[in-house]
Protein backbone atom coordinates (compact mmCIF):
# COMPACT_ATOMS: atom_id res chain seq x y z
CA UNK A 1 0.00 0.00 0.00
CA UNK A 2 2.89 2.39 1.00
CA UNK A 3 4.35 1.78 -2.57
CA UNK A 4 1.40 2.91 -4.42
CA UNK A 5 0.93 5.93 -2.36
CA UNK A 6 4.62 6.57 -3.21
CA UNK A 7 3.99 6.00 -6.68
CA UNK A 8 1.12 8.49 -6.67
CA UNK A 9 2.27 11.19 -4.69
CA UNK A 10 5.68 11.04 -7.26
CA UNK A 11 3.39 11.16 -10.79
CA UNK A 12 1.30 14.28 -9.13
CA UNK A 13 4.88 15.85 -8.33
CA UNK A 14 6.06 15.21 -12.27
CA UNK A 15 2.76 16.24 -13.28
CA UNK A 16 3.06 19.52 -11.55
CA UNK A 17 6.76 20.03 -12.86
CA UNK A 18 5.68 19.24 -16.35
CA UNK A 19 3.17 22.02 -16.03
CA UNK A 20 5.31 24.31 -14.56
CA UNK A 21 7.78 23.65 -17.20
CA UNK A 22 5.22 24.58 -19.86
CA UNK A 23 3.73 27.73 -18.31
CA UNK A 24 6.73 29.37 -16.80
CA UNK A 25 6.71 31.66 -20.19
CA UNK A 26 3.40 32.40 -22.46
CA UNK A 27 4.19 33.83 -25.32
CA UNK A 28 0.81 35.77 -27.26
CA UNK A 29 0.59 33.21 -30.47
CA UNK A 30 -0.17 29.74 -31.07
CA UNK A 31 0.38 26.79 -28.18
CA UNK A 32 3.14 25.17 -27.91
CA UNK A 33 2.75 21.55 -28.48
CA UNK A 34 3.36 20.37 -24.88
CA UNK A 35 1.09 23.44 -23.58
CA UNK A 36 -1.53 22.10 -26.14
CA UNK A 37 -1.33 18.69 -24.81
CA UNK A 38 -1.23 19.73 -21.55
CA UNK A 39 -4.61 21.85 -22.06
CA UNK A 40 -6.13 19.09 -23.81
CA UNK A 41 -5.63 16.64 -21.41
CA UNK A 42 -7.03 19.13 -18.26
CA UNK A 43 -10.26 19.64 -20.39
CA UNK A 44 -10.48 15.65 -21.34
CA UNK A 45 -10.49 15.13 -17.52
CA UNK A 46 -13.04 18.02 -16.43
CA UNK A 47 -15.14 16.67 -19.58
CA UNK A 48 -14.68 12.69 -18.60
CA UNK A 49 -15.83 13.51 -15.56
CA UNK A 50 -18.69 15.60 -16.41
CA UNK A 51 -19.77 12.72 -18.57
CA UNK A 52 -19.64 10.37 -15.43
CA UNK A 53 -21.31 13.14 -13.36
CA UNK A 54 -18.48 12.93 -11.08
CA UNK A 55 -19.13 16.31 -9.70
CA UNK A 56 -16.36 16.70 -7.18
CA UNK A 57 -13.86 15.86 -10.05
CA UNK A 58 -14.89 17.90 -12.53
CA UNK A 59 -15.38 20.87 -10.18
CA UNK A 60 -11.49 20.43 -9.36
CA UNK A 61 -10.32 21.39 -13.17
CA UNK A 62 -11.92 24.84 -12.67
CA UNK A 63 -9.17 27.83 -11.84
CA UNK A 64 -9.28 29.09 -8.35
CA UNK A 65 -10.95 32.14 -9.25
CA UNK A 66 -13.88 30.46 -10.71
CA UNK A 67 -14.35 28.34 -7.65
CA UNK A 68 -14.19 31.43 -5.47
CA UNK A 69 -17.25 32.61 -7.42
CA UNK A 70 -19.40 29.53 -7.83
CA UNK A 71 -19.86 26.84 -5.38
CA UNK A 72 -20.28 23.19 -6.43
CA UNK A 73 -23.97 23.39 -6.20
CA UNK A 74 -24.43 25.98 -8.51
CA UNK A 75 -21.42 24.45 -11.07
CA UNK A 76 -23.11 21.65 -11.17
CA UNK A 77 -26.16 23.82 -11.92
CA UNK A 78 -25.26 25.30 -14.77
CA UNK A 79 -23.60 21.98 -16.02
CA UNK A 80 -27.09 20.33 -16.39
CA UNK A 81 -29.05 23.57 -17.31
CA UNK A 82 -26.54 24.77 -19.70
CA UNK A 83 -23.80 22.01 -21.02
CA UNK A 84 -25.71 18.94 -21.83
CA UNK A 85 -23.75 18.06 -24.64
CA UNK A 86 -21.07 17.71 -21.99
CA UNK A 87 -23.12 15.05 -20.29
CA UNK A 88 -24.20 13.03 -22.91
CA UNK A 89 -21.30 13.72 -25.10
CA UNK A 90 -20.45 10.92 -27.80
CA UNK A 91 -16.84 12.90 -28.62
CA UNK A 92 -15.19 15.60 -28.52
CA UNK A 93 -11.95 16.76 -30.39
CA UNK A 94 -9.50 19.69 -30.09
CA UNK A 95 -8.98 22.68 -32.26
CA UNK A 96 -6.85 25.88 -32.30
CA UNK A 97 -5.47 26.82 -28.84
CA UNK A 98 -4.14 29.96 -28.52
CA UNK A 99 -2.45 32.20 -25.99
CA UNK A 100 -3.24 36.23 -25.68
CA UNK A 101 -2.36 38.19 -22.28
CA UNK A 102 -1.85 35.00 -20.19
CA UNK A 103 -5.16 33.73 -20.83
CA UNK A 104 -5.29 30.21 -23.12
CA UNK A 105 -8.22 29.54 -25.14
CA UNK A 106 -9.10 26.11 -26.69
CA UNK A 107 -11.59 25.54 -29.18
CA UNK A 108 -13.30 21.91 -28.49
CA UNK A 109 -15.84 20.33 -31.02
CA UNK A 110 -18.04 18.18 -28.83
CA UNK A 111 -20.51 15.70 -30.63
CA UNK A 112 -23.88 14.82 -28.60
CA UNK A 113 -27.20 13.51 -29.62
CA UNK A 114 -28.60 16.79 -30.37
CA UNK A 115 -25.78 17.24 -32.40
CA UNK A 116 -22.49 19.33 -32.87
CA UNK A 117 -21.75 22.11 -30.61
CA UNK A 118 -18.28 23.97 -30.43
CA UNK A 119 -17.11 25.37 -27.29
CA UNK A 120 -14.47 28.35 -26.77
CA UNK A 121 -12.68 27.31 -23.31
CA UNK A 122 -11.12 29.37 -21.54
CA UNK A 123 -8.13 28.91 -18.66
CA UNK A 124 -5.86 30.49 -16.82
CA UNK A 125 -2.71 29.14 -15.12
CA UNK A 126 -2.24 30.49 -11.37
CA UNK A 127 0.96 29.05 -9.82
CA UNK A 128 2.05 27.06 -13.05
CA UNK A 129 -1.36 24.99 -12.44
CA UNK A 130 -3.85 24.91 -14.77
CA UNK A 131 -7.61 26.02 -14.22
CA UNK A 132 -10.83 26.50 -16.24
CA UNK A 133 -12.50 29.77 -16.29
CA UNK A 134 -15.48 29.12 -18.54
CA UNK A 135 -16.41 27.68 -21.60
CA UNK A 136 -18.88 29.22 -24.20
CA UNK A 137 -20.69 27.86 -25.99
CA UNK A 138 -20.32 28.85 -29.43
CA UNK A 139 -22.50 28.26 -33.68
CA UNK A 140 -21.86 25.31 -35.36
CA UNK A 141 -20.64 25.47 -39.51
CA UNK A 142 -23.39 23.64 -40.78
CA UNK A 143 -23.10 22.92 -44.64
CA UNK A 144 -26.49 22.40 -46.74
CA UNK A 145 -26.17 19.30 -49.25
CA UNK A 146 -26.87 20.43 -52.55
Amino acid sequence: MKHWIAIVVVALVLSGCSQKAAFEEMVDGTCTNKQAQLVEEHISGQIDAIAKEEWDSAYSFASPSFRMAVDINRFVSIISSEYGMLVENQGYEFNGCTITNNEITQEVGVTSESGPTNLTYMLSVKESVLGVDSAVVGETDTQLAT
